[in-house]
C-alpha cells in the first residue's frame, strides 16, 4: 500500500480545455462558403491539409489560449482528483502565450497551487505515479508508472495503450492505483462482466467461445467497423460502416467503445445488462480501454482477465494472421504497452495450448468466487 499521495500529472489542450475543436469552429466560421472541418477527419498531429493547417497556428495565439472553453466536467473533474492525489498541470504552449496559460489555469481550477503548473514541452521528465493526456508521442515517453491515454479521434488508430474515455474511468482508474488494487474483489456468482484482456494473439476470441459454451456464460453482441474475416460468423459481430458507427456513438447507442488496430468497437447495455439480470456472465474480449469502463460500470460485478501468452507465440500469432504488413507492424509495436496492462486487471491467466482448460479455470474461479487467490495460495 502507498504511504504517500498519488503524484498525478494531467495535460491541458482537449484534456481539461477544448482545443482541436474550437479551432475548427472559428476555422469553419472564417470559410462559411467552404464544406465544414470535422473533429473525426483529424487523424494525427502536424500539418494535414486544407485549412486544418489554420489551427496549428492558433496555437500560439494568446488570444486563442485565453477563450478557450473549458470541457464539461473538467472543473468538478480536478475538485475531486485533488482530493485524492497531488495533481500537476503539464502543458506545452509557445513562450508568448505562457503567461496567459497559467493565469487561466489559476482561476479555473483554485484547488491546484500555482506551483504545480509546469509548463514545457519535456514531459517525459516529470516523475509522476499517474499521467494523463491525448497525445500519444507524450505517452509513449512519459516516465510515469501508469501513462494513461485519453481517448480522442486523433490517437484512435493506436493499440494497447492504457486508455481512458473519460474523466469517470480515469477517477476510477486513480482510485484503483491508490488503494493498490486491494479493493473488494470481483463477485460474478449471481452474474456479472468477465473482460478478457491481452494482445493480440493471445487467444482471447478462442478463450472466450470456449467459456460460452459453458453454462452461464454468454457473449453480448460486440458492433465493429472491422471487416468480417474469412470464413467467420456473420454474427460473430455487427458489422458497420465507421459512418454509422460514429453516428450510432455520437447518439448514445454504446456504454463503451473503443478502437484496436485502426477499427471501432462498441458494446451496448442493452446486450450485456439482460444476461447479467438472468444471473449469468457476459464474457467480453476486450481492449484495456474499455474493459475499465465496463469495471467502473459494473464494479465489484466485473473481472479484468489478462491473458498471458509467451512473447513468442504471441509474435508467431501474429506474423501468421491474413492481415497487411501495417496492421501486424502495429500490433507488434504496441505489445510493450499490452503486456503492462496486466497490473490494472483483477487476474493474470497463464495461456495454454489447451483453450478449454484456460476457460475452465476462469469458470471455477468465478464459481468458487476465488478471484485475487490463485491456488498456490499467492496474491495475484
Amino acid at each position: 500500500m502507498r504511504k504517500y499521495r498519488l503524484r498525478i500529472g494531467l495535460d491541458v489542450d482537449d484534456t481539461l480545455y477544448d482545443c482541436n475543436a474550437y479551432a475548427l469552429s472559428l476555422i469553419n466560421a472564417a470559410h462559411p462558403d467552404e464544406e465544414p472541418m470535422d473533429i473525426n477527419e483529424i487523424k494525427g498531429w502536424g500539418r494535414v491539409g486544407r485549412y486544418y493547417d489554420e489551427r496549428v497556428a492558433l496555437y500560439s495565439d494568446p488570444d486563442f489560449v485565453k477563450n478557450q472553453p473549458i470541457l464539461p466536467g473538467a472543473q468538478k473533474f480536478v475538485r475531486e482528483l485533488s482530493r485524492l492525489a497531488d495533481v500537476f498541470f503539464v502543458t506545452a504552449v509557445p513562450a508568448a502565450c505562457m503567461s496567459v496559460r497559467a493565469e487561466r489555469l489559476i482561476r479555473d481550477f483554485p484547488e491546484i497551487p500555482a506551483e504545480n503548473i509546469v509548463i514545457g514541452t519535456r514531459k517525459e521528465v516529470m516523475s509522476l505515479d499517474i499521467l494523463l493526456d491525448d497525445g500519444a508521442h507524450n505517452i509513449s515517453a512519459s516516465r510515469a508508472a501508469y501513462p494513461v491515454l485519453f481517448r480522442r479521434p486523433w490517437n484512435t488508430h493506436l493499440s494497447g495503450l492504457l486508455s481512458v474515455n473519460d474523466y469517470s474511468d480515469f477517477l476510477h482508474l486513480c482510485k484503483m492505483v491508490r488503494s493498490s488494487f486491494t479493493q473488494k474483489s470481483p463477485d460474478l456468482k449471481e452474474g456479472g462482466v468477465i473482460c478478457l484482456v491481452g494482445p493480440s494473439g493471445s487467444r482471447k476470441n478462442e478463450i472466450a467461445a470456449s467459456l460460452t459454451r459453458i453454462d452461464g456464460f454468454c457473449k453480448p453482441l460486440t458492433t465493429t467497423t472491422r471487416p468480417r474475416r474469412d470464413g467467420e460468423s456473420e454474427t460473430a459481430y455487427r458489422f458497420i460502416s465507421e459512418e454509422q458507427f460514429l453516428a450510432e456513438r455520437d447518439h448514445g447507442a454504446f456504454i463503451e467503445t473503443t478502437v484496436y488496430s485502426k477499427y471501432y468497437f462498441g458494446t451496448s447495455d442493452d446486450e450485456i445488462r439482460p444476461i447479467v439480470e438472468r444471473g449469468e456472465c457476459a464474457v467480453i474480449p476486450i481492449d484495456i480501454c474499455g474493459a475499465l469502463t465496463l469495471k467502473n460500470l459494473y464494479r465489484s460485478r466485473a473481472m479484468l482477465v489478462f491473458l498471458q501468452r509467451e512473447r513468442e507465440e504471441v509474435l508467431l500469432d501474429i506474423l501468421g494472421r491474413d492481415i497487411s504488413d501495417e496492421d501486424k507492424a502495429r500490433r507488434i509495436m504496441s505489445l510493450d504497452f499490452e503486456y503492462r496492462n496486466a497490473e490494472v486487471c483483477d487476474l493474470e491467466l497463464s495461456v495454454r495450448d489447451d483453450v478449454d482448460q484456460n476457460a475452465r479455470e476462469i469458470c471455477e474461479i468465478v464459481r468458487e468466487g476465488s478471484v485475487g487467490v490463485n491456488k498456490n495460495g499467492a496474491d495475484y
